[in-house]
């Protein structure tokens, strides 16, 4: 009963962290207002502050489902879930890089454009991830 407290406990502080990391993100909003390059700077620099958000909200929820599939095997002895999810992810990452670069090198040679439509790309399909991650599991 002892064992499971630091469990629980963990657990409940890592669901907070992620409704405030969720909340955060939805509040970020990037507008780029014209074609000057200080806006333009600035504009990509909010993208890369969103990508960095997604990516902190995604590795919480990776984190979540990794503790959740460890107990589920402890509790089943099922082995065969951890390795399929693991290998999921990674598919998953090589998936959001391949589908965004052939979008940046369709946009080139116009390098800002093209880093713009990347970035537009790896936050879609971040925020898509994240929601498949936050299915629960029964």
């Amino acid at each position: 009963m002892i064992k499971n407290r630091p469990s629980l406990i963990s657990s409940s502080a890592l669901i907070s962290l992620l409704a405030l990391s969720s909340h955060a993100i939805a509040d970020q909003n990037c507008v780029l207002k014209g074609n000057h390059p200080d806006e333009t700077r600035h504009y990509i620099q909010c993208l890369d502050q969103t990508i960095e958000d997604l990516q902190r909200d995604h590795k919480m929820w990776v984190n979540k489902l990794t503790m959740d599939i460890e107990k589920i095997k402890e509790e089943t002895g099922n082995s065969q879930i951890l390795p399929i999810f693991q290998r999921s992810l990674k598919n998953q990452e090589r998936y959001l890089e391949d589908s965004c670069r052939w979008r940046y090198l369709q946009k080139m040679p116009n390098a800002t454009t093209a880093a713009i439509t990347y970035k537009h790309c790896e936050i879609e399909i971040l925020e898509n991830h994240i929601k498949v991650l936050q299915r629960p599991l029964n």
